[in-house]
C-alpha cells in the first residue's frame, strides 16, 4: 500500500497539478495512456468542481488523498465549501447550478464514466468529498506469465 496526500489552495492554476501528480502517482500501476488519461479527466473535474462549485471562486483549500494496493487507484478530492443541497439532483447529466457559466452539468457524468468506482458525500455549508478508484486488475492478470 502507497499513499500520497496533497493540500493546495482552491486556484485554478492548481487544477494542472493535482491532474499530474495524481497520474505520476498512477505510474507504478503501469497504467496504459487511455487509463491515464482517464484518471486525469476525472481528477480535473473534481478539482474544478471545488474551485467553481465549491468556494465559488472564492479562497479555500482543496485535499487529494490517493492510495494504491498493486493494482487499484483510490483517490479522494475534497473541499470545505458551499457544499451539495441535492446530491441525486446533482448526479444528475446536464445539471449545473450556474447555467449562466456555459456550464455543461458532465463533470459528475464523467468522472463515473472514466472510473471503476465512484462516490460523493456532501454537508450542505460544510464541503464534498468526491472518492473514485481505478482497477488495473485485468491489465495486471494480463502482464502474468
Amino acid at each position: 500500500m502507497n499513499e500520497m496526500v496533497l493540500k493546495f489552495p482552491a486556484k485554478s492554476e492548481n487544477e494542472v497539478f493535482a491532474r499530474n501528480a495524481v497520474a505520476a502517482f498512477a505510474l507504478p500501476l503501469n497504467p496504459s495512456l487511455s487509463e491515464l488519461s482517464d484518471v486525469k479527466t476525472a481528477v480535473s473535474e473534481a478539482v474544478t468542481n471545488c474551485i467553481v462549485h465549491g468556494y465559488r471562486g472564492g479562497e479555500g483549500w482543496i485535499t487529494v488523498t490517493c492510495r494504491t494496493d498493486g493494482v487499484r487507484l483510490e483517490v479522494e478530492i475534497s473541499d470545505e465549501g458551499r457544499g451539495i443541497r441535492d446530491i441525486k439532483k446533482a448526479l444528475e447529466p446536464f445539471y449545473t447550478t450556474l447555467p449562466s457559466e456555459e456550464r455543461s452539468g458532465m463533470g459528475f457524468t464523467i468522472m463515473q464514466t472514466f472510473m471503476t468506482e465512484f462516490s460523493v458525500e456532501s454537508t450542505e455549508g460544510a464541503g464534498t468529498k468526491v472518492r473514485m478508484c481505478k482497477d488495473f486488475t485485468v491489465k495486471a492478470e494480463r502482464n502474468v506469465g
